[in-house]
């Protein structure tokens, strides 16, 4: 609240493009998607009503020809109410309420589902795969130590140019770290090889800035006094980023990053809903065995490239397992799309959160439990709304058709066979709504 000075602002957004107005979107389709159980029961009804219309005409001709005086009169009140107590209201809404509510909900706790099929699809998983960079961690690394092998004057201003090219978490937090030297040496051929690192060329010298992976490919070898600095490092969950030229390591950086608090707790609760857990990572075996410890994940890979994890995820299923994928980099969104769900960190990139098919906004792992609860409850009233209908349509169409006259001589009044319909179609909706509790 301005009281006493004043200020110019810019609108950058009308109010139709902010995010807020894109998250609204997003639900309003999702909750008005078809789910593949919703074609199904779509394609019964295609089949239903023609049927309906069929049984009373037979209705109406079986009076006309073998009910009591006046027959005219009994056939057209038993066949109007085989049509009215046979409307397909609670057929037809016994999904969509379902999806609707579901999505509704979902997004209520910060978890935006995109498509109804997404909810389908989270009641069915068996594995989950988690990136670990920014999904499990916090995806802030910090520099603990660069060890220099040639003079530091002349390499990191070298080193702090070259990552200043880049916008991965590493290359910030090693600029960050090297933010008193100057970054402003001119570049040629800069190239970001995605899961590998960086290479640039100064003058007609080759740099490399990355994994072991990019020291291998391009025939650049450890001396044996960096291997024992590397044995000698005493925390092993740390990440390490080579420098070199083309003939040497000039230094060795050691990051590492925490762990987000949420992730043991949701991690836990997968496990005690019988779900599988692998951790995937591009990170070197020994740091990803340590996060994993620390994690309780028995399972994980590591020194992926994003193509090792799209491979990945295609084994899992190849074994006819439903596998969702948890990340938030730009190296996750093949994966996120190859999977069955793809789920990704609203702090992710923008290509990881298009590529998902739910993202979670408050980017908190213990959603995804809570989602896939969600998901499995709204499957379980869906097919209790489907039960019910095609119930109240089994035994109430051959009561108004007349079946217990000739035992009884009850005939069902029409008004009542409408109130039944309405009331089928009101259990239908209050039912859907217990997902809310």
């Amino acid at each position: 609240i301005n009281l006493n000075g004043y200020f110019h602002f810019k609108v950058t957004k009308m109010a139709e493009d902010t995010v807020l107005a894109q998250m609204i979107r997003l639900v309003e389709t999702a909750q008005s998607s078809a789910s593949p159980i919703q074609k199904t029961v779509d394609k019964i009804s295609s089949y239903f009503v023609p049927a309906v219309i069929g049984i009373s005409v037979l209705v109406a001709i079986i009076w006309l020809l073998a009910g009591p005086e006046p027959p005219l009169t009994h056939a057209i009140i038993s066949a109007v109410t085989v049509l009215v107590i046979s409307c397909p209201c609670a057929l037809g809404l016994a999904t969509p309420t379902a999806i609707m509510v579901g999505i509704g909900v979902a997004a209520r706790k910060g978890i935006l589902i995109k498509a109804a099929d997404s909810l389908q699809s989270s009641a069915q998983i068996d594995v989950i795969l988690f990136d670990k960079t920014g999904t499990l961690t916090e995806g802030k690394p910090m520099v603990n130590n660069i060890k220099t092998f040639k003079d530091n004057l002349a390499i990191l201003p070298l080193l702090a140019s070259i990552e200043h090219r880049s916008d991965h978490p590493i290359s910030k937090a090693i600029c960050a770290f090297l933010k008193e030297y100057d970054n402003n040496i001119v570049l040629s051929n800069f190239e970001n090889l995605s899961g590998k690192g960086l290479i640039a060329q100064v003058n007609d010298q080759h740099y490399f800035a990355g994994n072991l992976k990019l020291l291998t490919e391009h025939q650049i070898k450890l001396n044996s006094e960096q291997e024992l600095y590397i044995e000698s490092l005493g925390s092993a969950d740390e990440t390490l980023v080579f420098f070199a030229n083309q003939s040497q390591v000039l230094a060795i950086i050691t990051l590492s990053d925490k762990i987000k608090p949420s992730s043991v707790q949701a991690i836990r609760a997968l496990k005690s809903s019988n779900v599988e857990v692998y951790m995937l990572t591009g990170d070197n075996a020994k740091a990803a065995k340590s996060i994993a410890r620390e994690l309780e994940i028995e399972k994980f890979e590591a020194d992926l490239l994003p193509a090792d994890k799209i491979a990945f995820v295609k084994k899992i299923q190849a074994s006819g397992k439903k596998v969702a994928m948890v990340g938030d980099g730009i190296n996750d969104a093949p994966a996120l799309a190859q999977a069955d769900l793809g789920i990704a960190m609203n702090s992710g990139t923008n290509i990881a959160v298009e590529s998902a098919d739910v993202v979670l906004l408050n980017n908190n792992l213990n959603q995804i439990a809570e989602m896939i609860q969600i998901s499995k409850k709204t499957m379980r009233i869906l097919r209790q709304n489907l039960f019910w209908a095609f119930i109240y349509n089994v035994l109430g169409i051959p009561i108004a058709a007349g079946i217990l006259y000739p035992f009884w001589g009850i005939l069902l009044d029409p008004m009542i066979a409408g109130a039944a319909m309405a009331f089928s179609s009101v259990s239908v909706v209050l039912n859907s709504l217990r997902i809310y509790n």
